[in-house]
């Protein structure tokens, strides 16, 4: 194995700079979004959520996001999950959108609400048969003896709901992030890394300020 702190490259694609960037987060953060799918960016909807538990002790892991409007950023997930408790003990949260190969990451801070039943089930509604089913076998971060348990409780939901139409379970749906501020990091050379924060203010207003790297 080499040797894991001579691991660098310099990073040169790119500038983000407060002259031209767009004054609304949401525009910019969508502008990176769609050139992140145009660069065929693998996942480029994947964001790292972190919660915090009872004990303050924090955790993360990878979801899609599934939905983006001027209210904020959309996940879905069982609402039993582990995530989903400690989202209901401390609303506040953090993702990361990690475009790696476009050296650039995005880091928004907000709260988490629960989004209506109507939008939970339209979602619902538009997934694979199969990932839909999965939403039913799945009693998500419970400890469980082996995968056969999930296979053959999968064989039961495909008999039960062989007719097709699979109803949204009511422990499953979808939460929106509301963010309190954007932070927009462009990888540059020698370290010296372009990172700009969007902090919201009053009614729509967001300032935007330089950080060092």
């Amino acid at each position: 194995m080499s040797n894991i702190a001579d691991l660098r490259r310099e990073y040169s694609q790119s500038v983000l700079d407060t002259n031209t960037a767009h004054p609304s987060p949401y525009t910019q953060f969508r502008k990176w979004f769609e050139e992140s799918q145009k660069s065929e960016v693998l996942e480029p909807n994947a964001m790292v959520l972190s919660t915090v538990d009872e004990n303050h002790q924090p955790f993360q892991r990878t979801v899609l996001m599934k939905a983006l409007d001027d209210q904020g950023i959309v996940f879905y997930t069982n609402y039993k999950s582990r995530k989903a408790k400690q989202i209901a003990e401390n609303s506040r949260v953090s993702v990361l959108f990690p475009w790696y190969s476009l050296e650039r990451q995005v880091i928004v801070l907000g709260k988490a609400e629960k989004v209506s039943v109507k939008e939970s089930m339209a979602y619902f509604a538009s997934r694979p048969f199969g990932s839909q089913l999965g939403a039913w076998v799945s009693q998500q971060s419970k400890v469980i003896s082996s995968r056969s348990i999930l296979e053959m409780k999968l064989a039961e939901m495909k008999q039960k709901f062989k007719e097709g139409k699979v109803p949204l379970p009511d422990f499953w749906g979808g939460y929106r992030i509301v963010p309190e501020s954007f932070e927009f990091w462009q990888g540059r050379k020698s370290r010296l890394h372009d990172r700009l924060l969007y902090s919201k203010q009053e009614a729509d207003y967001w300032q935007i300020e330089r950080m060092a790297p």
